[in-house]
């Protein structure tokens, strides 16, 4: 992913748009403007003309009309005229302004120009503010006639279209895959059979990707060929409405299954209209918004509420001389659009039969799931919802023992059992990655030589984590049903919403994994590479080969069960606490009702009315431009990167670790190294993504403070009261930046200028401080970056709490041990700095703890209810320099259960596991 310099003549050079696009506009306004000055020859502004490049043939601005007018003023050695047209296309594509000003399609100056004498000429003649897109139009027709169709496209305008678009014109497969990815405003597609397979240029990388393909689509007929294109093209932006247009057996296409993804197959002689109709039907279809469009009516009416919630219609807050200034903070339409009823237009979230279920259906449809649940309350609860939900008393649930607190507390709320695996560590940065699968995969075969598989419901993992390490999720849950084919999944995705919309990330997301494995199932090799795998294993393979080979799972056997929580507000445009659940579950019908229970259970009867209109509207949004945002969001990551990494004096003090210091070589078989390593091109990427067992989100960069003399707390507290500028989480040493669809290039130069004054601070202290300032400065780096502490694995929970557990498994009842504190008798408090606790640690009795501890940062619970606590965790918890750790009084101590109250447990548990199992 790392941003190369453009080569003009190649077309698939796909991280260097669109911010990379605007600069080469902006280099050329630069140098036409010194050419105009008498300051640059003319072969400088040729060479910036021809570095644009032959990809702005896949946007519709400026369109060949202005390039052949830049080239004419060029030719004519006009550098004047030159000049002011290369400014106003410059800025045109900066501020998209020409998507509603129908002026800067002219290709005279526009101070000259007959406001009749307009290109396109019906734009002038609508009313503003339409939103504008583009339409991918793949045609065989002569490059001369292109000019021709896209004026039809456009005779084709109404005054009462709600929505405005320009077509771009290619004429093959490569052509439109490169289009697909490098312009983010094609929001559909119109293929015509009879295309060609190659572009007339160059395009090396994306011909190797093809490479595979390439037998295929040469013997492709043009029917085969274009619905293997329709694929592609889904596959790289499934938000795509496609359009198949064929002058020969339509019908027949249209009954193909492979045309299923297509939204009409049409016969290309005779409807034009129709498609002009229908693409705009289609947009209009991702634009509805069900919830939020009945919320704007629901506004409007005039309402008399006899009902609770006084801030409806806002008569208590504008009428009031004390609370009036609230009313005209927020606006009348937020009170106005507040109601505890869910009748008249409305609809009930706990129970949603009307708008909110539509809105969840499309919502499913945008993400891929069978089923979407809006969620009011965050994904803490979302998380608790599937636990409760899909999971009983007594059963075991393999868990990220460094997950987010709300799944333990699920476990504890619903008596489910934790076997707890370890993520690899980060000593250095204080932090964790995620979970090698050879781990999982140890957990299950333990599980299964126990005699307990049976009682493994869940596999419940981070992706990505916190701090951004990406699980090859479709390979975790191949390999686990390769082992137990009906296990459940819960991805908890909270980070990780987004990823949807980007051809890179998605097949990581859970969705994305479970579409490719049901598509894979389904095929014809799934079952012979399963058994060809069977009978190379023999028939008792050792747990050795189990965990060393690729398990490929039997597609007769396995159940599909995959649940995702995202937390909506924190990767797209949703109002905090906005989340929502992900199904795919082709047994949800058996669990549905009591999925339902779950939703009783945890969600508000009171749910806001603008959160649950901003999870409406946030669908909306990535669906119609989500590929672009999150493009431009990991543009933005990729230039504080390079500008951090790169800068002569920023770089001496602060760095962001690459992808090689975040994930160990062990799980990069791919060989990536980091998307700004020389030489990185896309494929690379795509490489790693597919092949590597974890990989980084580009987007969540660990800034390494701690050379800088700076704690991650320390640090955090600085850039937000000092600079303006928030954060996300902190390690000892480290804070996480997060870039997101909110991001512009100008917060990325607020950052690097911060960066940059703290940095010359820095120098200008140890400057005039002298040696003694020097030996100060190296003495607080070496403690923040070397004197760091072991970080702690779970030990294991004491024998009281797993009466009902495997003889060599870790499994326990944390329910128990959490609810064992209530009684304040069982209970006693020791401080960590006391001789007593030495003395405990070394002759015992052994320290139990009462309750979760959870110092932040980290984040994660360095102690659960029932386990047993060990030096290593005393330790690391003697050196921890922060002040926020839950659980956790300094003034009384460590809260433990007492020996005493344990030993009467511990014999009650010796005895119920003498008894003899069930069969």
């Amino acid at each position: 992913m790392a941003s190369t310099v453009q080569d003009s003549r190649s077309i698939d050079h796909f991280f260097s748009a669109p911010s990379g696009r605007q600069d080469r506009w902006r280099e050329l306004h630069a140098v036409a403007r010194s050419w105009a000055k008498g300051d640059e020859k003319r072969s400088a502004v040729e060479a910036a003309l021809a570095e644009v490049g032959v990809v702005e043939e896949f946007f519709a601005f400026p369109g060949q009309e202005l390039i052949a007018a830049l080239r004419e003023r060029l030719h004519n050695d006009d550098s004047g005229g030159f000049l002011s047209l290369a400014k106003r296309i410059s800025l045109a594509i900066i501020t998209g302004n020409f998507k509603h000003d129908p002026k800067e399609w002219q290709t005279v100056d526009v101070s000259l120009a007959d406001p009749v004498d307009v290109l396109p000429s019906s734009l002038g003649d609508v009313q503003p503010h339409r939103p504008y897109f583009e339409l991918l139009t793949l045609t065989p027709a002569p490059e001369g006639r292109w000019h021709h169709i896209a004026a039809e496209f456009r005779r084709l305008r109404r005054p009462e279209d709600a929505f405005v678009y320009e077509s771009v014109l290619v004429g093959s497969l490569e052509d439109a895959i490169c289009a697909a990815v490098l312009n983010p405003d094609i929001a559909a597609v119109a293929i015509y059979e009879g295309f060609a397979l190659k572009s007339r240029h160059d395009a090396p990388i994306l011909r190797g990707v093809l490479a595979a393909q390439q037998p295929l689509l040469d013997k492709a007929d043009e029917a085969d060929l274009a619905l293997r294109l329709a694929a592609g093209l889904k596959a790289i932006r499934p938000e795509f409405d496609i359009y198949l247009l064929s002058d020969r057996r339509v019908e027949q296409l249209a009954g193909d299954p492979r045309a299923a993804m297509i939204r009409r197959v049409m016969y290309q002689i005779e409807e034009p209209l129709e498609l002009h109709l229908s693409v705009l039907e289609g947009i209009k279809a991702r634009f509805e918004t069900p919830f939020f469009d009945n919320l704007k009516l629901y506004a409007q009416r005039p309402i008399g509420t006899f009902h609770a919630l006084p801030i409806a219609r806002g008569k208590s807050v504008f009428r009031s001389p004390w609370i009036r200034d609230m009313g005209h903070f927020y606006g009348i339409n937020l009170f106005l659009a507040e109601s505890s009823a869910t009748t008249g237009g409305l609809d009930s979230l706990l129970e949603p039969t009307g708008n909110i279920k539509r809105a969840q259906d499309m919502a499913a449809r945008a993400f891929g799931a069978d089923h979407v649940f809006f969620v009011t309350n965050g994904t803490s609860t979302s998380n608790k919802m599937v636990l409760q939900a899909l999971i009983a008393p007594g059963d075991i649930v393999i868990l990220d023992r460094n997950c987010h607190k709300s799944h333990h507390y699920g476990l504890v709320l619903n008596g489910a059992q934790p076997f707890y695996v370890e993520a690899f560590p980060m000593t250095e940065f204080s932090m964790y990655g995620a979970v090698p699968l050879r781990t999982i995969k140890k957990a299950l075969l333990d599980l299964k030589a126990e005699g307990r598989l049976d009682r493994v419901k869940m596999v419940d993992l981070t992706n990505c984590t916190f701090d951004g390490h990406i699980y090859n999720t479709r390979r975790v849950m191949e390999e686990c049903l390769a082992i137990k084919p009906d296990l459940i999944f819960l991805w908890d995705e909270a980070w990780f919403g987004f990823a949807r919309w980007s051809p890179f990330l998605r097949p990581r997301t859970a969705m994305g994994a479970a579409a490719d494995i049901e598509a894979s199932m389904q095929g014809a090799d799934a079952l012979k590479q399963y058994e060809r795998q069977q009978k190379e294993l023999g028939g008792n393979p050792s747990q050795d080969k189990l965990l060393d080979t690729r398990l490929v799972p039997d597609p007769r056997a396995i159940r599909l069960r995959v649940y995702q929580t995202n937390s909506t507000h924190k990767s797209m445009s949703a109002i905090r606490q906005g989340s929502m659940v992900l199904v795919k579950d082709v047994d949800f019908h058996s669990v549905e009702a009591q999925f339902h229970e779950a939703v009783f259970t945890h969600a508000s009867t009171s749910p806001n009315q603008q959160l649950i209109a901003s999870l409406d509207v946030a669908r909306r949004q990535m669906e119609l431009e989500g590929y672009g945002l999150v493009m431009n969001a990991i543009e933005v990551a990729l230039d504080i990167r390079r500008e951090v990494n790169s800068h002569p004096l920023i770089s001496k003090y602060f760095s962001i670790v690459g992808a090689d210091g975040m994930v160990p070589k062990e799980y990069r078989s791919s060989g990536f190294v980091d998307f700004l390593a020389p030489g990185t091109r896309w494929d690379d990427q795509l490489r790693s993504m597919r092949e590597d067992e974890f990989c980084l989100d580009p987007t969540r960069m660990t800034l390494v403070c701690g050379t800088a003399g700076f704690d991650g707390t320390g640090f955090k507290g600085l850039l937000a009261a000092e600079y303006n500028i928030q954060v996300n989480k902190t390690s000892r040493n480290s804070v996480l930046l997060q870039s997101n669809i909110n991001n512009t290039r100008s917060d990325v130069a607020l950052l690097i200028s911060v960066l940059l004054k703290i940095a010359n601070g820095i120098e200008t202290r140890l400057r005039q401080g002298g040696e003694e300032e020097r030996k100060a400065f190296a003495t607080r780096v070496h403690a923040l970056m070397n004197d760091v502490p072991d970080l702690p694995n779970f030990s294991r929970f004491h024998e009281a709490f797993r009466k009902d557990a495997g003889d060599m498994t870790p499994e326990g009842d944390i329910r128990s041990a959490f609810f064992a504190a209530y009684a304040e008798e069982q209970c006693e408090y020791l401080r960590i700095d006391s001789p007593e606790c030495d003395r405990r640690l070394s002759e015992g009795p052994e320290l139990v703890s009462a309750n979760f501890v959870i110092p932040y940062p980290p984040g994660f619970p360095i102690m659960v209810p029932g386990q047993v606590v060990t030096r290593e965790t005393i330790t690391f918890m003697r050196k921890l320099d922060v002040k926020e750790i839950h659980g956790y009084e300094k003034a009384r101590g460590l809260k433990l259960l007492r020996a005493d109250a344990l030993g009467k447990r511990s014999a009650n548990t010796e005895g119920a596991r003498k008894k003899p199992r069930a069969a």
